[in-house]
C-alpha cells in the first residue's frame, strides 16, 4: 500500500490556560497521497494555517497524531524535522520571505547548496527559468514585483525536488490577475514534480483546481 505523505489523525491544538485557554483545532484529522492535490478551504481564523503548519511540523499538536513523509512528526527534535523537511518539503507562503541582499538566484541556489544539492546553481537557474523568470536571474527582491519575488520562492520550495508543496493562502498578497497566474504556476510545478500538494486558502475558485476539497468547520476537516 502506498504510504500518504501527511496523516493527521484526530489533531489537538490549544493555547493558554483555564479561562484563557482557546482551542484552535479540536479533532482535526487529514490525509494526503502522493501525487494528490488537496485544497483546504475556510474563512480566516478557521485553522487551517495552524493544521498546515503541524503537518509540516512547524508547530508541536496538543493531542492527536501527525505523520510526514512517514515519519511521526511528534517523536523528532527540531535539527531531524528539519532534515525531513529539506528532504521531502516544499513550503509556500503568503510572505515571500526572500532574503534581500540575495539575487533571485542566490535565494534559490544557497539552500540547495547548504543541503549538499550537485549542480545547485544549475538546478537553479533551470527552476527560475521554469516559473518565467530565466530573465531576471540577478535581480534583488526589492527590484522584484511581488508576483515576481512569490515565483521565486516557487523556484526554491521546488528545487529541491519535493515529495510534498505545501501552499498556505499564496496569493494572499497579489493583485487577482497576478494571483491567478502564481496558482497556475504552483499547479504547473507540483504536477511536473510528481508531488503531492495542500493549498490553504478562503477562495473557492483556487479550491476548485485541486483534485480533492476540504473545509475547516469548527476546528475540524469537513469534506
Amino acid at each position: 500500500m502506498t504510504e500518504p505523505l501527511i496523516d493527521l489523525a484526530d489533531i489537538q491544538l490549544s493555547f493558554g490556560q483555564g479561562a484563557a485557554r482557546t482551542d484552535v483545532l479540536n479533532g482535526a484529522s487529514l490525509r494526503l497521497m502522493p501525487g494528490e492535490s488537496v485544497a483546504l478551504l475556510g474563512p480566516s481564523g478557521s485553522g487551517k494555517s495552524s493544521l498546515l503548519a503541524i503537518a509540516a511540523g512547524l508547530e508541536r499538536a496538543s493531542g492527536g497524531q501527525a505523520l510526514l513523509l512517514g515519519s511521526d512528526v511528534g517523536a523528532l527534535d527540531e535539527d531531524r524535522l528539519a532534515r525531513l523537511r529539506g528532504r521531502g518539503v516544499g513550503i509556500v507562503l503568503q510572505s515571500f520571505h526572500l532574503l534581500p541582499t540575495m539575487t533571485a538566484l542566490e535565494n534559490v541556489a544557497v539552500p540547495l547548496e547548504l543541503a549538499g544539492a550537485k549542480g545547485a546553481r544549475d538546478r537553479a537557474r533551470s527552476e527560475l527559468d521554469a516559473v518565467g523568470l530565466g530573465h531576471r536571474l540577478d535581480h534583488y527582491p526589492a527590484q522584484l514585483s511581488g508576483g515576481e519575488q512569490q515565483r521565486v520562492a516557487i523556484a526554491r520550495a521546488t528545487a529541491p525536488r519535493p515529495k510534498l508543496l505545501l501552499a498556505d493562502e499564496p496569493t494572499g498578497n497579489l493583485d487577482a490577475a497576478t494571483g491567478a497566474a502564481i496558482i497556475d504556476i504552483i499547479f504547473d510545478r507540483a504536477s511536473a514534480a510528481g508531488a503531492g500538494l495542500l493549498v490553504i486558502t478562503h477562495d473557492p475558485a483556487i479550491a476548485a483546481r485541486a483534485g480533492r476539497t476540504l473545509r475547516m468547520v469548527d476546528g475540524r476537516v469537513a469534506q
